[in-house]
C-alpha cells in the first residue's frame, strides 16, 4: 500500500488552476459550482474544495492507481460527463522546479480515452458509507437541540439582522425556527441532507428564521444511535459544499 500525502497539492503539481478547473466544469455534467451567499478568492470554489476532499478521501483508501510502467497516475474524480462517462485525473512525472510534487498534472481524462489503457485496473470513486441508512433521517429517534451552544459558538454564521440581536432575543426566535425545523423533517424525512464531515456521515436540516419557505442556516444532526444531536449551524455555502462531497444535493432549499 502506497502512502499517498493527505492534501491533493503535495502529489500533483497542477499549473493554471483555473483553466483546469473549467476545462472540468466543462467536461462533467452541467452543475453550478459557484457560491450563492459567499464571496470567495477561488475560481469556481465548490469544485476547487470538491476536488481537495474527494482526493483526501481517495488517499485514505488508496485509490490512486499507478500505470503498468510506473510512469503515470490517476484517480476518478467521482465526476461524470453528459454520457455518464468517468473522468479521471491524470498525471505524469514532475520535471518542473516550480513544485516539489512528485507527479505533474496533464489533463482530465474520460475512462474510455486511449491515455487510459497504461491502467490495468482504474481506480473506483470514493467511499463514504458502509450503512445506506446513515443517508436517511429516522423520525423516530429524538432530536436534541443545544440552541443556547449553537449561538455561543457560530452566532457569526447567522445572516443579518439576526448576527447583531443580542443572545436572548436570538434564542427567542431560534427556538421557534427550531420547532418548525423538527415539525418539517418530522413530515418528510427527505429534508434531510447527508454531508461527510471527519469520517463520519452527518445530516442537514434547513433553519428558516424569518421565511418558512427559505433556509437562512443549515443545521447538523449527528447521529447517536438512539437519538440525534443539534449543535452546530453552516451556512449555507458550508453546508452545500459539504453534502456536495457525497453527491450533487436535489432538495428544494439547499442550493448551490
Amino acid at each position: 500500500m502506497n502512502n499517498w500525502p493527505e492534501k491533493l497539492f503535495d502529489l500533483i503539481y497542477i499549473p493554471k488552476m483555473d483553466e483546469k478547473l473549467n476545462e472540468l466544469a466543462d467536461l462533467a455534467e452541467n452543475e453550478n459550482w459557484e457560491y450563492q451567499n459567499t464571496q470567495d478568492s477561488h475560481h469556481l470554489p465548490i469544485l476547487f474544495n470538491y476536488l481537495q476532499y474527494t482526493y483526501a478521501r481517495l488517499a485514505q483508501e488508496n485509490k490512486i492507481a499507478i500505470s503498468d510502467n510506473g510512469q503515470c497516475i490517476t484517480f476518478n474524480t467521482g465526476l461524470v460527463t453528459d454520457k455518464q462517462e468517468p473522468i479521471y485525473a491524470f498525471a505524469d512525472a514532475n520535471r518542473n522546479q516550480d513544485s516539489n510534487a512528485p507527479w505533474y498534472f496533464q489533463r482530465w481524462r474520460r475512462r474510455g480515452e486511449h491515455e487510459m489503457i497504461k491502467f490495468s485496473h482504474l481506480p473506483e470513486m470514493a467511499h463514504y458509507f458502509d450503512d445506506p441508512s446513515a443517508l436517511v433521517f429516522d423520525p423516530r429517534k429524538e432530536l436534541r437541540e443545544n440552541i443556547e451552544h449553537i449561538i455561543t459558538e457560530n452566532k457569526e454564521r447567522f445572516p443579518e439582522p439576526y448576527k447583531s440581536m443580542d443572545d436572548y432575543r436570538l434564542l427567542t426566535y431560534l427556538k421557534g425556527a427550531f420547532d418548525n425545523t423538527l415539525e418539517r423533517v418530522k413530515r418528510n424525512y427527505k429534508t434531510a441532507i447527508p454531508h461527510f464531515y471527519r469520517g463520519r456521515v452527518q445530516l442537514l436540516l434547513p433553519l428558516c428564521i424569518s421565511n418558512p419557505s427559505t433556509a437562512d442556516l443549515a443545521i447538523v444532526a449527528e447521529d447517536h444511535g438512539s437519538f440525534y444531536r443539534l449543535s452546530t449551524c453552516l451556512t449555507l455555502d458550508m453546508a452545500y459544499n459539504n453534502a456536495r462531497q457525497l453527491a450533487r444535493p436535489d432538495r428544494d432549499w439547499l442550493l448551490p
